[in-house]
């Protein structure tokens, strides 16, 4: 089975780091490591993972430090450089994978000798619908989340590259400094521009935070800019449809009920990420525990 690395840049996660820590390595199949990339947090991120470490002997995690430069993409790519899997994973600091995520992409890599980079769905976690939104997200990344001839993009809260691929376009890929480009979109450019195959999985699954919802339509649309950004630095690709599109239209409503939802979880005291994918982590234990008792 192919090894993976799951690589997690961080800046000031307090809140989620130790919930993604724990989904990271509650596993079907352990990750090689999980490497949290600190970048300059003055909350308690740092000190959560040292803890988190320090409570669980023998976890994959590892804490590392990027120091030389502010910012999400030398983070990135600075775990990225330091990881040893065979296959690369990248997700958000409060990204919640599915337990059989390393499973999942282990095996399709492994049964795609040709696959370079893959992605899946997410659902919103703190929002209602989980099966729901899931479903919608996942036709509208199969559908509309492509470049070119058809090719996938990959999003950046839920991707996965082979270590091989990475290490073909790690001096290539936008060092954007200004930071108005998507820089998973970004790497999916240069991945194509090799004409490497990325590859679309629905069992991929991840959950991430509507928080990019609960923001100003003025800072919201300069992050759906974003897109036209990077192709616009890309000139020798182009895409049929705009995903963006999609996310302006669902704005008014994640936006309205973003912040109500937030009030009922609080006064029933959920903590949402922990509760994403509690069936699945049950059925989980429930199969370990038969197979030790057999």
């Amino acid at each position: 089975m192919l090894t993976v690395s799951v690589v997690i840049p961080a800046w000031n996660e307090e809140e989620r780091i130790a919930d993604c820590m724990l989904n990271a390595t509650t596993q079907s199949v352990a990750p090689l490591e999980v490497l949290i990339v600190d970048n300059h947090s003055t909350d308690r991120t740092a000190q959560i993972v040292r803890d988190f470490i320090e409570a669980h002997p023998g976890t994959p995690v590892r804490l590392l430090h990027q120091d030389k430069e502010q910012g999400l993409i030398p983070t990135r790519n600075y775990g990225l450089d330091q990881a040893k899997g065979d296959i690369l994973g990248r997700i958000d600091a409060d990204c919640m994978l599915k337990p059989d995520w390393i499973e999942v992409v282990s095996h399709l890599f492994e049964e795609d000798p040709d696959a370079m980079g893959a992605t899946g769905p997410v659902a919103y976690y703190d929002m209602p619908g989980k099966e729901l939104g899931l479903k919608s997200d996942n036709k509208v990344r199969k559908t509309v989340y492509r470049a070119d001839d058809g090719r996938y993009l990959l999003f950046g809260s839920n991707m996965a590259l082979r270590a091989s691929a990475w290490k073909t376009i790690r001096t290539e890929v936008c060092r954007d400094k200004a930071d108005i480009m998507h820089e998973d979109v970004d790497v999916s450019l240069h991945l194509i521009d090799h004409n490497f195959k990325t590859v679309y999985c629905q069992d991929m699954n991840a959950g991430i935070s509507a928080r990019r919802m609960d923001t100003s339509f003025s800072s919201f649309h300069h992050y759906m800019q974003r897109f036209k950004n990077t192709f616009d630095a890309h000139p020798e690709h182009s895409r049929e449809q705009k995903p963006e599109h999609t996310l302006y239209a669902i704005y008014p409503i994640l936006r309205a009920f973003y912040p109500v939802y937030q009030k009922y979880l609080e006064s029933a005291d959920i903590n949402p990420a922990e509760r994403i994918w509690i069936k699945e982590q049950m059925e989980l234990f429930h199969k370990r525990d038969t197979e030790i008792e057999s």
